[in-house]
């Protein structure tokens, strides 16, 4: 058994190079990225006390009416569907582990008897392929795993960025039900100034039913307006992954105020390649599959490799006494390449490694493409909401003052003061609109630069009729 003994002391040398499992399934890169691009905190719940920290910290959080950055922190320490990305990352730590083990050996033990002889058979087999190409597979897993890691990465960037839309549409559309429902208050006012009016002969059936079909229109787009404030608060909470005593949570009426400039634009396209997590993963993917491929090529010929060593005692009883005798060898089982040569294991990894390097050069011209379509879209909608910021909504209030004055004058008639009002609103709600889309494009436009992007779609955009009428109508 000597060759026996010496295969057993091989692998235990082998088992030098393997690698361990870590605390946190190797989810410590991944937290310290996600902060060093989110300035979030990414936490891997694995345990009780991890989970009671957490709580608290969201109940915390709670306590205070969510921000956006707030928002993104709750989602990241509450977000199930994250967690089990984060659980997706500890399966290929498991992975890795395994493949840096080597084979395990196999033990048979045989027995036969026959008249007056007893013999007995012992074989230790290794798998003798494996353990020589255990290194380059070894090399592969680590690959394997830090691409699980950028995707464990890639998730975290994508739930941030949908938990970041679902806010900023759902603070948008609870800032819609609050001008409607002072709109709404003034439409009342001045269909029951018209009512009485025309009680008194100052204004004629038509303008009563117009005032009186401007305030049903406001009230229609406010109940609209209050079911939209519903629907995307409920997308928002599946993203923050609230829910029982939680779901009270609160948030600010307003969107935050449009930044005073904007970012830069030197270098975006080289700066998304480079560090987008998505096309890093790919490489990390594309690396290992070269690997790969230099692994199957080295072995085409070799299918099986076994080496076994044998050890056989005989014991034969003769002359009223036994004898023993003993027999130590080894075995190589070696597989024929007659009919297999490799060839078609070599082209499905030559294949699959081309189609790689591919997805990867098209995933870099859409990146770069994104990044050119985010900056457009981030800087298209900042000026159209800066130019309702600083002109169109002031002209409006301009507007409206004048014609209020003119109808008090009895310079204009009813007519002239509801469309006025109805124009107004139009345009109060077309600037929270593009106020939102700057947002979303805001978002967007990150997203092209760092990854976690491919959810949305692009960003919402305020639709040509947008100066009409609330109700779709123009009232005339």
């Amino acid at each position: 058994m000597r060759l026996a003994v010496w295969l057993a002391l091989s692998a235990v040398t082998l088992l030098g190079g393997c690698a361990s499992f870590t605390p946190d399934a190797g989810f410590a890169p991944v937290a310290e990225r996600v902060g060093a691009t989110l300035g979030r905190n990414a936490v891997r719940i694995g345990d009780e006390v991890t989970a009671a920290e957490t709580r608290d910290r969201v109940k915390a959080l709670l306590a205070r009416p969510l921000g956006p950055d707030e928002a993104v922190q709750v989602a990241l320490l509450s977000n199930r569907a994250l967690q089990a990305d984060y659980n997706a990352l500890g399966i290929a730590e498991a992975d890795f582990v395994a493949a840096t083990l080597p084979p395990n050996p196999t033990i048979s033990l045989e027995r036969t008897t026959m008249i007056g002889l007893l013999e007995i058979e012992r074989r230790l087999v290794v798998d003798l392929l494996a353990v020589a190409t255990l290194p380059a597979r070894a090399e592969i897993g680590r690959l394997r795993f830090e691409a699980a890691r950028m995707r464990a990465v890639e998730a975290t960037l994508r739930t941030a960025a949908e938990t970041r839309r679902a806010w900023y549409r759902t603070v948008s559309a609870s800032n819609v039900v609050a001008f409607l429902e002072e709109a709404r208050l003034s439409a009342d006012a001045a269909a029951d100034l018209t009512k009485r009016l025309g009680e008194t002969g100052g204004a004629t059936k038509l303008d009563q039913a117009r005032a009186s079909a401007f305030y049903a229109e406001i009230s229609n787009d406010l109940a609209r307006a209050r079911l939209k404030v519903v629907t995307e608060r409920e997308a928002l909470t599946r993203h923050l992954g609230l829910w029982g005593e939680d779901l009270g949570f609160k948030l600010p009426v307003q969107l935050p105020a449009l930044p005073k400039r904007l970012a830069g634009s030197a270098e975006l396209e080289a700066r998304a390649v480079r560090d987008r997590v998505d096309l890093v993963a790919m490489r990390i993917d594309l690396e290992a599959l070269r690997q790969s491929l230099g692994l199957t090529e080295t072995t085409r010929f070799v299918s099986i490799g076994e080496l076994a060593g044998i050890s056989s005692t005989e014991f034969e009883r003769a002359d009223g006494r036994t004898h023993r005798s003993s027999r130590r060898g080894f075995e190589l089982e070696l597989g024929i390449p007659i009919f297999d040569l490799g060839e078609a294991n070599v082209r499905r990894a030559r294949e699959t490694y081309m189609q790689a390097v591919n997805k990867l050069a098209a995933k870099a011209i859409d990146a770069r493409s994104e990044v050119r379509a985010g900056y457009a879209g981030y800087r298209a909608t900042w000026d159209i909401a800066r130019q309702y910021q600083n002109r169109i909504l002031p002209l409006r209030r301009i507007v409206s003052e004048q014609a209020v004055l003119e109808y008090n004058g009895m310079l204009k008639d009813v007519f002239t003061l509801l469309t006025t009002a109805r124009e107004s609103a139009a345009s109060n709600m077309a600037a929270i609109e593009a106020k939102r889309d700057f947002f979303l494009a805001a978002v967007e436009f990150q997203t092209s630069l760092i990854g976690g992007g491919g959810s949305s779609g692009s960003p919402e955009t305020t639709s040509a009729t947008s100066s009409a009428a609330p109700g779709g109508g123009e009232g005339h």
